[in-house]
């Protein structure tokens, strides 16, 4: 079977226009624990997992493009993003979270950006490992499993954030290190 050649990139956009009605779902009410709520705590867990589907749909197809190798990492980027900002504007996440993982967030997007022209970076697996820590600990903070399961849900959520913010950190230095040797080995 064969699918269309932009199938993989279609889905990528899907998940960047996801961003702006989860954002409007999750601030529509406030964010209160109601059915707003857990749509869009439901949207974007349904939106971050189209990241592996458009992903090994491209592969197996072989029909990985350049575009896509850009796309997919800001896709990445503008769901998470929003979801760290809305959890901030919500006051369930500290300011200083939000600033940190965005400073990493946008330097290497804007860095990719800058060097697309020369050569496309494609996500290194540490990114990929970030975004899934990333992807988990949002989509439990998202979700207003208290209602359901507890307080105690709140812990877990708080460990799941802190590994994620620390490997947003370690993926940004290890972007940052190997764009350095990358640039060496490219001008010796």
């Amino acid at each position: 079977m064969t699918i269309p050649r932009q199938l993989p990139n279609a889905i990528t956009i899907v998940r960047i226009l996801c961003a702006p009605v989860f954002v409007w779902l999750l601030l529509a009410d406030g964010g209160s624990d109601g059915a707003l709520r857990w749509w869009a705590g439901v949207l974007f867990i349904v939106a971050i997992a189209t990241d592996g589907i458009d992903g090994y749909l491209a592969r197996r197809h072989e029909i990985v493009t350049d575009l896509g190798k850009l796309l997919d990492p800001i896709a990445d980027k503008v769901l998470t993003g929003a979801a760290f900002v809305v959890l901030s504007i919500l006051g369930e996440l500290p300011p200083w979270v939000v600033v940190l993982v965005l400073v990493r967030e946008l330097g290497i997007t804007v860095h990719r950006l800058v060097v697309a022209t020369d050569h496309v970076v494609a996500a290194a697996w540490m990114g990929k490992l970030k975004t899934l820590a990333q992807a988990v600990a949002l989509s439990l903070a998202l979700l207003p499993l208290w209602t359901v399961v507890g307080e105690w849900i709140h812990v877990v959520n708080t460990v799941t954030m802190t590994i994620a913010v620390l490997l947003t950190v370690a993926s940004g230095l290890d972007y940052v290190v190997t764009a350095i040797r990358s640039r060496t080995s490219r001008r010796a």
